[in-house]
């Protein structure tokens, strides 16, 4: 089955963008849903090329998750980061002994002059994964976050820093020059594409980079597909990780509006949790259409019913 025949694409970082996709992959249960993720985390450690939101959604879609975490792999073991501690080594990002395995497979492809796009896909088919996971792009991307200290890189903030510092910008690069991975371009410029997810992903971290990809966004605009956001603030909070505190550290309101505002150069639809109602004109307002929805995803079912009301709106607009 060509990318030509991709009728819906989803765009998602890690853990909030892959509960939806592995409903989305659960209601579509083909090739034709490709999910383009985030790679603007992806970083060098210990010599190792690691692409985390890109390995949350393969561990979420095969089922091979750690439920509790809700990033890394189910039953994983820490001997090596034990060992490391031991040795003095740095030990601020954990990499589990199961994980490891994909970081070595993976830079020893990269190294081999394989590239990401096609490494991911054969980790796909490892992992009996029907959709097609795909990085947004296949050139280096890097965010960097300006904090009120100074530059830092994604990780070192994500992780070493757990968010704490004050955002006040942040820049991707290799945006300028970065081009679609060749998927990803034909499923954009393609006449059979339905429709495209926004998943509930970090609007600022997970989602920007993707969009600042050269290409993206035009093609999102000019492609006939209804493009549909899913909000990740609910009841005036995020539901996981650092959305809230992104949102008012870059000075913008807490809200599902300020989302969908941020959106609505390119968006045709949004989905809004209940709790959330009393933004939905203001959002309508916007030229948005609304779906009111609960959009918190606790177990598979929550994932799967959330999904087919995405894909029923989408067909409604």
């Amino acid at each position: 089955m060509g990318k030509h025949t991709v009728t819906h694409l989803a765009l998602s970082g890690g853990i909030g963008g892959a509960k939806l996709s592995l409903g989305l992959e659960h209601v579509i249960q083909s090739p034709k849903l490709m999910i383009a993720g985030n790679t603007g985390d992806d970083f060098r450690h210990m010599g190792l090329y690691i692409s985390p939101d890109l390995d949350t959604l393969m561990y979420t879609l095969s089922g091979r998750s750690d439920p509790e975490r809700g990033w890394g792999l189910a039953k994983e073991t820490w001997s090596f980061m034990e060992t490391i501690k031991e040795m003095g080594g740095e030990t601020w990002f954990q990499l589990g002994d199961r994980d490891l395995a994909t970081h070595v497979e993976r830079t020893n492809r990269l190294n081999q002059d394989e590239k990401l796009s096609a490494i991911t896909s054969l980790f796909c088919k490892k992992y009996g994964i029907k959709a097609q996971i795909i990085p947004a792009t296949d050139d280096p991307l890097q965010t960097l976050v300006e904090t009120e200290g100074g530059l830092v890189s994604f990780q070192n903030y994500f992780v070493r820093e757990q968010c704490k510092p004050k955002i006040v910008s942040l820049q991707f690069n290799g945006s300028e020059t970065a081009k679609p991975c060749s998927d990803l371009e034909q499923v954009l410029s393609s006449s059979n594409l339905e429709s495209v997810i926004i998943c509930p992903s970090n609007p600022f971290l997970s989602i920007d980079p993707i969009l600042s990809v050269k290409g993206i966004k035009e093609g999102l605009k000019q492609n006939r597909a209804k493009v549909i956001a899913v909000s990740p603030i609910v009841g005036g909070d995020a539901v996981k990780g650092p959305t809230a505190k992104n949102l008012r550290d870059l000075g913008y309101p807490v809200s599902a509006l300020a989302v969908a505002k941020y959106y609505s150069s390119f968006i045709n639809g949004f989905i809004l949790d209940k709790r959330d109602e009393h933004d939905a004109s203001l959002i309508e307002s916007l030229g948005i259409k609304v779906f009111l929805e609960d959009t918190i995803m606790t177990d598979l079912k929550s994932k799967i019913r959330l999904a087919k009301r995405v894909l029923d709106f989408s067909k409604s607009l």
